[in-house]
């Protein structure tokens, strides 16, 4: 079985190098995507997240493709991968974590990317159409978040989360093993 990766940036992206993993970004334009394999939807975050007041206007501009990443996991089933506490949660109607299923079965997980590998804190949620979650990686005996990169003064590590203080490049980074992980969901169970 194949799986799509939607939204993605395809010249950074961990995805390129998963075997049976079709990659949709700017280039192929994901909107177009028209099956027939299961997805794991990256749509821009800046304009649903807690940090849209960083997004400048091109980014807010793709505020458009989270509904449509929402209905193409709907669709082919899959994953869509968010911020936790996105706004398009509420502006889709998805579950929270915790909740029943939806009418289309999906349900949402909370996730921390950081787990697999991420250099900052990045809580995320998970909405989840027509698959298994598999394992979790191991926690930690003695779970240390990550620094957040680069050296902070006093100041900024008090008012800018570890998020904020990573180099832009950086923030939307997908971990290797986490790119795993959803691709596994995705192709090991049946819809």
């Amino acid at each position: 079985m194949k799986a799509a990766a939607l939204y993605v940036d395809t010249t950074r992206t961990p995805y390129r190098g998963i075997p049976d993993v079709d990659c949709w970004g700017v280039e192929r334009d994901a909107i177009t995507y028209a099956g027939p394999w299961p997805v794991v939807a990256h749509p821009p975050c800046g304009p649903w997240s807690r940090l849209r007041h960083m997004c400048g206007p091109e980014m807010l501009a793709q505020e458009g493709l989270g509904p449509i990443a929402v209905e193409q996991v709907r669709r082919w089933g899959g994953v869509l991968e968010h911020p936790a506490f996105s706004r398009l949660w509420t502006h889709c109607g998805l579950p929270t974590p915790g909740m029943f299923p939806d009418s289309h079965g999906g349900y949402t997980i909370h996730v921390e990317q950081w787990l697999w590998g991420h250099r900052a804190v990045k809580p995320t949620w998970l909405y989840i159409v027509g698959c298994d979650v598999p394992p979790m990686p191991p926690t930690p005996d003695t779970p240390r978040p990550p620094s957040g990169g680069r050296a902070a003064t006093q100041r900024d590590r008090s008012t800018r989360s570890m998020l904020e203080r990573l180099p832009r490049s950086q923030r939307h980074v997908t971990p290797p093993a986490f790119a795993e992980w959803l691709v596994q969901m995705v192709t090991a169970s049946p819809r």
